[in-house]
């Protein structure tokens, strides 16, 4: 009886537990659930034609700490930089992941704190391949809606285009039509969307080119007054030349001067001096797919830039105003004869930036691998400060060694000319003739280099069309045995020119000994370059590694590429 009477209340039990497993399941459950209430897609150009996606995301609920976010797998190969933040922080982002068991698709993985965000953004900056320009025509090619692995209650996309862009239409699923911003209720989970917006702008808000290069230099003078220098490497992506480029420069810079790379002057003027905007003109086009150096100089007012006595700000110079993208950044900035660092306070150094000291100077560089305005939106907030000592007595210093140099030199002159004069037989004395070296033959050799210069520009021009497939490989076979026949010529005959200058001696041989490293710089830049590139191709390399390898090696080159040009400004003006 009490056998029967335990098992009867066993099984009891037992039912019970059952009948409340499933509710405790969808309960716990329930509390892990979340929804996508709304998702704001916005579509933008920066000034070279890079392409921003912004997307905003609000959740109800307990989002999870792994959140995917993508688009159409063909969009996956222009991602340059892809950043994600809310108000507070920033969030790790992790590029090329699948999009949950769909293909198809290119996703980032966002990984969330402990506690996930109800709000939060990603941007997305992709190539400027996306945008075509045909004259004054443009057409970008972009992902209509957001690709996720939940559906969207309420998606909400914009276009935002330049201000003087018209003549705009938007083809998407089938249809044109002219409205720039659209909205949609419950979208899809792996919503496949693309479109092209097509407008038309006749100024030059947008040029489709690559910032390669951005150097920043700053110099500050014991008296407090603040010298800078832009020097910028670009390439030219549009398919026609380009006459001029517009450039930003820092808040309230004044009397600036853009110079060519050997130094020269340009006609150059402001554009809209309160947005900072800035028109260098070149006195020879840079050609479709070719590059270009230049330079802006330019002076900042100490009482922005000072907060204090000997307290420098330098985060508004650390490209904060720049709409466009640039590769590769550095600011270099010098302080005063004589001053030292005292504090120090940035979040922008990287492993390659540092303090480089010299017998009286010092110099601090940032090195950054990426530069745009969109830097200042992510968290934590960026600032760069520097406090240094400094003993206005240093101002005399140049002077007061010139007048001890002086005065040293004239008692020593003194002191010569007083001493008694021995007799001294007359010896006669073998002199060393140098080799003659008539302008000419500097002339002759300049030009020869320069037309070097301008067939290695081509063959890279050429190398660049055959792989975008716009000429067939026989006529590329036959251009380039053309180049490469005018180039052994060259070669031939610049060595013996640079025979003839090694003999003048003097300073001919030590430019000829400069030019020489250089090139050797060049040659070595390019073999690493084309090693890097096969290792990232076999992917033995990761692109992170590539990108920074390649960044080294590109500025080494641009080094040599300017050691050259000064020294072949040099020559030049020797035969005036």
């Amino acid at each position: 009886m009490k056998k029967a009477a335990l098992a009867t209340l066993a099984f009891m039990v037992f039912i019970v537990i059952a009948l409340q497993f499933p509710f405790q399941v969808k309960t716990a459950k329930a509390q892990n659930s979340f929804s996508i209430n709304n998702f704001y897609h916005t579509i933008g150009i920066m000034r070279n034609g890079y392409v921003i996606i912004n997307d905003t995301i609000e959740f109800s609920g307990q989002p999870p700490n792994n959140f995917l976010v993508g688009f159409p797998y063909k969009y996956g190969a222009y991602v340059q930089k892809c950043m994600a933040y809310n108000e507070t922080t920033s969030f790790q982002v992790k590029l090329a992941v699948p999009l949950g068991d769909r293909a198809g698709f290119y996703a980032v993985n966002v990984t969330f704190p402990d506690v996930p965000p109800q709000r939060f953004t990603i941007l997305f900056i992709l190539s400027n391949t996306l945008l075509k320009q045909s004259g004054t025509t443009y057409t970008l090619d972009f992902p209509l809606y957001p690709s996720l692995t939940e559906e969207v209650e309420n998606c909400t996309v914009k276009v935002s285009l330049p201000s003087g862009a018209g003549s705009i239409s938007v083809s998407k699923n089938g249809e044109t039509t002219n409205k720039t911003e659209f909205y949609m209720e419950n979208l899809p989970s792996y919503t496949h969307s693309t479109a092209k917006v097509t407008f038309s702008l006749t100024d030059s808000e947008i040029q489709i080119l690559d910032v390669k290069e951005l150097n920043r230099e700053i110099a500050i003078s014991g008296t407090g007054e603040i010298q800078c220098s832009d020097n910028y490497y670009i390439t030219n992506k549009a398919p026609s030349d380009i006459s001029y480029v517009t450039v930003v420069l820092p808040p309230n810079a004044s009397n600036p001067t853009a110079y060519d790379q050997f130094g020269r002057g340009t006609s150059s003027g402001w554009t809209n001096q309160t947005a900072g905007l800035y028109r260098v003109n070149f006195d020879l086009p840079i050609r479709s797919y070719e590059s270009g150096i230049f330079s802006v100089k330019y002076s900042l007012p100490s009482t922005v830039y000072f907060s204090a006595e000997s307290t420098f700000n330098a985060t508004s110079l650390l490209f904060q105003n720049l709409d466009y993208h640039v590769e590769s950044a550095s600011l270099t900035l010098t302080l005063p004869e004589g001053a030292r660092i005292t504090n120090l306070e940035n979040t922008f150094a990287t492993s390659r930036s540092g303090i480089s000291k010299s017998v009286f100077q010092e110099t601090l560089t940032i090195n950054l691998e990426y530069a745009s305005y969109l830097e200042s939106m992510v968290p934590p907030a960026k600032f760069l400060q520097i406090r240094y000592e400094y003993n206005p007595l240093w101002l005399a210093f140049r002077p007061t060694l010139w007048i001890w140099a002086l005065a040293l030199v004239g008692c020593t002159v003194a002191v010569v000319w007083k001493r008694p004069k021995a007799a001294v037989p007359v010896q006669v004395v073998a002199t060393a003739v140098a080799a003659k070296l008539h302008p000419e033959h500097v002339k002759s050799f300049v030009q020869m280099y320069e037309e070097k210069r301008k067939i290695l520009f081509e063959l890279d021009a050429l190398e660049e069309r055959v792989r975008r497939g716009k000429i067939p490989r026989r006529r590329y076979k036959v251009q380039r045995r053309t180049f490469e026949m005018r180039l052994n010529t060259l070669d031939r005959n610049l060595a013996e020119y640079k025979e003839r200058m090694r003999k003048a001696g003097g300073l001919y041989a030590d430019l000829m000994r400069q030019l020489e490293i250089a090139e050797t710089e060049i040659n070595e830049a390019n073999a690493n370059i084309k090693s890097i590139e096969t290792r990232h191709s076999q992917g033995t390399l990761s692109l992170e590694a590539y990108r920074k390898l390649l960044a080294d090696y590109q500025q080494r080159k641009n080094k040599a590429q300017t050691t050259i040009n000064g020294i072949l400004l040099r020559l030049r003006e020797e035969t005036r």
